[in-house]
């Protein structure tokens, strides 16, 4: 996944550190995701969001909140009111890339401000949040203990995360003051609410509150026994991928023409779990899915093995083929079904120089209509004729080019 290092002004001028997942091939729409309270761009879920969402094919532009991460400013002179801004500059940067946001994602807090911020960011098209408090002011539990001296001395140094953060009386001000009701009651945008039920920082009584405030089109996906930090992988890579469906619906994912000599358009594989074997399927702007190996093989069976793609082929192929054919003759076929095996057999006629194995595959066609016998001897010679089927019996030429990315994640 090929990423870029930018920075951008955010709300008060000072620059803003940013980084721009792009997919591998062209960029069918964009997302700008924002993390949660004192959290940074670079936090697991945020990561792993943007990367499953890059393989889909979808831009992903997260940046770090003025004086967190790698921003600059000061942390103590912002409020819930500055990330908006900051949201909103970001939306403007995008745009001035001729990458407008289509969808704004925002986790925890960054959930309330990216609602707060689709009015002045007209592109987007769909809001998603993820374990976001339906009032900001539910942030204070974080550091409620300091909240008498914030009150008396306008700041106070807090411990969050292990990490000291100064919080001013304006910040607490600002997020008691910070109602969502008409910001989700006038969204006009489609709305995404995904929250765990067992979430012990953000109750799932919030994403309640805010499907009850906005209008249609909404919808509610659990996320199921996720933290409310979503650190675990499986939890990232599922709330990206409920996204990128649910995102099809309200963003028109252009699908790109097609290179010459290649009528289905390119097909694109990208890693999903560097420690293991997972890959993101992408084809076109409509289709994705996994592919894995099995527990045995050291992947995490999320996904068909690469044999088991090309075993489907064959498969639906030969299906497709029958139903062609007897249409166009008028048969009664009513319906098919493919069985693919495959396995490793030895080349018995090889010869000296051949290979040892071959791959075998055997196909059992299951067929039911009131077809006759000569119909059905006929079916089966046409199943041979598969393009598929032709493929793998004759071989195939694969031709490879290196293509060298590093230089945009640098």
């Amino acid at each position: 996944m090929p990423t870029e290092r930018i920075t951008f002004p955010g709300h008060a001028g000072t620059d803003l550190a940013a980084r721009l997942d792009l997919p591998e091939g062209p960029v069918l729409a964009t997302a700008l995701f924002a993390h949660y309270f004192t959290g940074s761009k670079d936090n697991p879920a945020a990561r792993r969001i943007s990367a499953r969402l890059a393989a889909m094919g979808i831009a992903v532009l997260r940046f770090d909140f003025t004086g967190l991460g790698q921003s600059d400013g000061e942390f103590a002179q912002t409020s819930f009111t500055t990330n908006v801004e900051d949201i909103v500059a970001a939306g403007d940067y995008l745009t001035r890339r001729n990458m407008a946001p289509d969808l704004l994602i925002g986790h925890s807090l960054g959930g309330a401000a990216v609602l707060r911020a689709r009015v002045n960011i007209p592109s987007v098209k769909g809001v998603v949040t993820l374990g976001t408090p339906a009032d900001p002011s539910h942030v204070a539990h974080h550091f409620e203990d300091a909240l008498p001296e914030i009150v008396a001395n306008g700041t106070a140094e807090v411990c969050l995360g292990g990490r000291p953060f100064v919080i001013s009386k304006r910040f607490v001000d600002d997020i008691r003051r910070a109602a969502l009701n008409e910001a989700v009651a006038t969204l006009d945008a489609a709305l995404l609410i995904m929250h765990a039920p067992l979430d012990a920082t953000v109750s799932i009584d919030n994403a309640g509150d805010l499907f009850a405030m906005a209008k249609h089109p909404k919808s509610f996906v659990t996320l199921d026994d996720a933290d409310h930090l979503i650190s675990r992988p499986e939890d990232a890579e599922y709330a990206a991928e409920v996204i990128s469906a649910w995102a099809a619906r309200y963003v028109k994912l252009a699908a790109p023409a097609p290179p010459p000599g290649a009528p289905e358009g390119v097909l694109r594989v990208t890693e999903a779990d560097p420690g293991g074997f997972l890959q993101d399927i992408q084809s076109g702007p409509h289709h994705h899915t996994v592919a894995d190996e099995p527990l045995a093989y050291g992947g995490t069976n999320k996904g068909m093995s690469p044999y088991g793609f090309v075993a489907a082929g064959l498969g639906a192929c030969t299906a497709m083929t029958l139903r062609m054919y007897a249409r166009r003759k008028e048969w009664p076929l009513d319906d098919i079904s493919v069985e693919i095996s495959h396995d490793k057999v030895h080349a018995q006629d090889a010869g000296p120089n051949g290979p040892s194995k071959i791959d075998h595959f055997t196909r059992i066609i299951y067929l039911s209509g009131d077809l006759d016998a000569e119909q059905r001897a006929r079916l089966l010679e046409i199943a041979d004729r598969c393009p598929v089927h032709r493929t793998l019996e004759t071989g195939a030429t694969v031709d490879t080019h290196l293509k060298d990315t590093s230089a945009l994640s640098r």
